[in-house]
């Protein structure tokens, strides 16, 4: 559906896979959670179990590196049926802390795009997971200083969005928001009124993904690049 951006005065970015690479420590994190489980099950079964264990745990745990370690974990027990062991635990959770230690890699011209725009917008982050890991990680891309609030979300749902755009006295109309999940960054503001532009990342959570019929007729735009995304606004 066609779109305009002509009133709109803040820009919120989500950070993981937007900014910065983050999923594809996910995906080599389960492979190496494969590798120490093979005695016990196959690694497609693994995987299956894994996000299973995940899906169930996230009232419990939330987003982020220490509830997919705790599933790990947990699932491991579950897998070799009480018999894995302490070595084997030890490695998982260090599967965790490199995860958590791992550099931050920005993905292609963020900083030259937020550079841009923060001439003509206020910018602000909106993004979820493990508080302490998100703080860590916007720390060291050294980006803080191009964004007038950041805001760590346990969940990214309409209501959500709602308040923390009545908490900043954000028009939703007034409001764009940029991010690579179709279901966490995309859908939840077009619903409540704000403008919405899409950047996908090469691999996406199983959990994040939504099919076509719950995108059919919504007002977004979807583009490749961040680059693409200073084209249009300025």
């Amino acid at each position: 559906m066609d779109t305009n951006y002509k009133n709109i005065k803040v820009i919120g970015f989500d950070a993981d896979d937007t900014l910065w690479v983050n999923e594809t420590y996910f995906r080599e994190a389960e492979l190496e959670f494969a590798k120490l489980m093979a005695p016990y099950e196959t690694a497609n079964k693994i995987d299956q179990e894994l996000f299973k264990k995940e899906i169930e745990n996230l009232p419990l745990y939330g987003y982020g590196v220490k509830g997919f370690v705790l599933s790990m974990v947990e699932m491991a027990v579950e897998i070799s049926n009480n018999s894995v062991s302490n070595e084997t635990i030890i490695k998982i959770l260090n599967i965790g802390k490199q995860m958590l230690n791992a550099p931050v890699e920005l993905l292609d011209g963020v900083e030259d795009v937020l550079k841009t725009l923060s001439k003509n917008y206020k910018l602000i982050v909106l993004t979820k997971g493990d508080l302490l890991d998100q703080e860590r990680k916007l720390e060291k891309s050294n980006l803080i200083s191009y964004f007038h609030h950041i805001e760590v979300m346990s969940d990214k749902k309409d209501l959500n969005y709602s308040k923390v755009l009545d908490h900043l006295d954000i028009v939703p109309s007034e409001f764009l928001m940029i991010g690579n999940s179709l279901k966490s960054d995309i859908l939840p503001l077009v619903n409540i009124g704000a403008g919405a532009i899409h950047i996908p990342f090469h691999t996406t959570w199983l959990h994040e993904q939504v099919d076509e019929q719950h995108t059919k007729n919504k007002a977004f735009k979807t583009i490749t690049s961040l680059s693409e995304l200073k084209m249009m606004l300025n």
